[in-house]
């Protein structure tokens, strides 16, 4: 079942209202990348769009502790079927940071687990099928983000979608939660539509 989430963002110190200011820049800037690329282009703009939600995203959510080595271990973005999308990513992180920590983009290929990363994302070009990708990050601590339709009903915790040739998500926060990530409600309200209960 799904609701839309109209609860307003909180007010939090300057950083957090300048990221959430952010996400909402993307979503406004995103509005006609569909008109602007020549249609070659269409995929590399959306992708761009993405790749810079994906980094903001990572201010919205919190990991338990444990689940970095070492206070300077790297943040590690993972990237399955949608190797532009990688690419476009790695433009963005670099010399960024999440907190205090660096921030690595890995590729990954069908087959190869999901383990070290802090967030996935499940391109469409993977075969179609993001079942076998997010049953190996199941129960682990990592926010599987995707753009696939049925993405919810596998576990996916944000997904991707067009909406008038903008690119927004929705999000499943118990799915979330079942793996021991908080979702801020700020993310929350910026969210198209937010899943309640369990997908």
């Amino acid at each position: 079942m799904t609701s839309e989430n109209r609860t307003p963002a909180i007010l939090r110190p300057a950083g957090r209202r300048a990221v959430l200011a952010g996400l909402l820049a993307i979503i406004g800037a995103s509005g006609d990348w569909a008109r602007c690329w020549a249609q070659s282009d269409l995929q590399t703009a959306e992708y761009k769009v993405k790749a810079a939600f994906l980094y903001k995203f990572a201010g919205y959510v919190e990991w338990p502790p444990e689940v970095f080595e070492r206070p300077e271990s790297a943040f590690v973005i993972g990237v399955i079927g949608a190797d532009a999308l990688a690419d476009q990513l790695a433009q963005i992180v670099a010399g960024r940071s999440i907190g205090a920590r660096p921030v690595a983009i890995r590729t990954l290929r069908r087959g190869e687990p999901a383990s070290g990363l802090h967030i996935l994302f499940i391109g469409r070009s993977n075969g179609g099928r993001p079942l076998d990708v997010l049953a190996s990050a199941k129960g682990r601590p990592v926010l599987t983000v995707t753009e696939s339709e049925d993405a919810f009903a596998l576990g996916s915790m944000i997904n991707f979608v067009i909406v008038e040739d903008k690119v927004r998500f929705d999000v499943a926060p118990r799915e979330a939660e079942l793996a021991n990530l908080k979702v801020s409600a700020r993310l929350l309200s910026v969210a198209r539509k937010v899943l309640a209960g369990p997908s």
